[in-house]
């Protein structure tokens, strides 16, 4: 496997990898890799020949320099990981050759208008455009590829997939399913800086989802009331501060006037000094009498669990009973 950290570099290799007829997949991460990232590098391995990790602590996408600061950076354990799921090449550049300018900022930014100002870009100011703008830069140097990305940053997939749609760029953006602990919690490199107390306590992202998801699948059909459950899921937990609980339609992102079609439940919280985000899937079809959400535990294996092996959500269907 290749550590390459120069721009130049990697998109010499991957052009080379193409003209010998490789499929090439690219899985963009900013370090700190887990059995999340590891799934993403697993599919791209099962699916192209030729696969390669960006590993890469974005500034751009940052608004709080201590934030970035504690973001960890593991690129020795980073690229044991890679290695070990058969990546064939490993991207990790300094800010400079990714920002020649640096510390001031590229005059040249990428912005998607409509998916970017809501939600995690309402609570952290540009961080979309940053996300845009790496993500423009590591396609430019990949050339013709998939892209894998998780469902757990629900925005960020769509952010990339619209720019992608709206810059006509070579790139099939794969959207790969949430992984998360036996009692549910996301998995996320910022886990790492959770205390005990607060690891036991984040598992309140997952039980509001699953409550207001649960309400839907009861026959709530109130936005508004739904938003509530999950809010006041996460406010009966002392070590949880809410930023926001909505819903939203998938394809827009735009809150949801009426529980109907493909939505996502989304929530973000900060516990103890971790600011934590997770989403679920539901599809609502009353003509069937269908509401499909996302597999989870028991809702009384939530209280309490702890850590322990990864599990990739799945997809399962709920009949309400007439």
């Amino acid at each position: 496997m290749q550590l390459i950290t120069a721009a130049a570099a990697l998109a010499s290799a991957l052009d080379a990898r193409r003209a010998a007829g490789d499929r090439i997949g690219v899985v963009p991460t900013m370090g700190a890799l887990h059995a999340g990232h590891r799934a993403l590098i697993d599919r791209a391995v099962a699916e192209c020949d030729t696969v390669a990790v960006t590993v890469f602590v974005n500034p751009l996408q940052f608004d709080d320099d201590a934030d970035l600061a504690a973001y960890p950076r593991t690129l020795e354990a980073d690229v044991e990981l890679a290695a070990a799921a058969g990546a064939d090449i490993v991207f990790a550049p300094a800010v400079r050759e990714m920002y020649p300018t640096h510390p001031q900022p590229p005059a040249t930014t990428v912005h998607v208008a409509g998916l970017s100002e809501g939600l995690e870009g309402a609570s952290r100011p540009g961080h979309f455009d940053g996300v845009a703008t790496v993500v423009t830069k590591l396609f430019g140097l990949a050339g013709r590829c998939r892209a894998y990305f998780g469902e757990k940053d629900f925005q960020q997939l769509a952010v990339v997939r619209r720019l992608v749609a709206d810059l006509s760029l070579p790139v099939e953006v794969v959207a790969c399913s949430t992984v998360r602990e036996p009692d549910g919690l996301a998995l996320s490199s910022r886990n790492a800086r959770l205390s005990p107390e607060e690891r036991v306590a984040a598992v309140v992202l997952w039980r509001a989802l699953r409550a207001g998801a649960g309400a839907i699948a009861a026959g709530e059909r109130d936005p508004g009331a739904v938003r509530q459950l999950m809010a006041g899921t996460v406010a009966a937990e002392p070590l949880a501060r809410l930023d926001y609980a909505e819903v939203v339609e998938a394809a827009t992102l735009r809150p949801a006037a009426t529980l109907a079609g493909e939505l996502r439940l989304l929530v973000a919280a900060t516990v103890g000094a971790v600011r934590l985000i997770d989403n679920d899937a539901v599809v609502v079809d009353d003509a069937r009498a269908v509401v499909s959400s996302s597999q989870s535990p028991a809702p009384e294996a939530l209280v309490g669990a702890g850590a322990g092996s990864a599990t990739v959500q799945q997809s399962v269907t709920i009949r309400k009973e007439h």
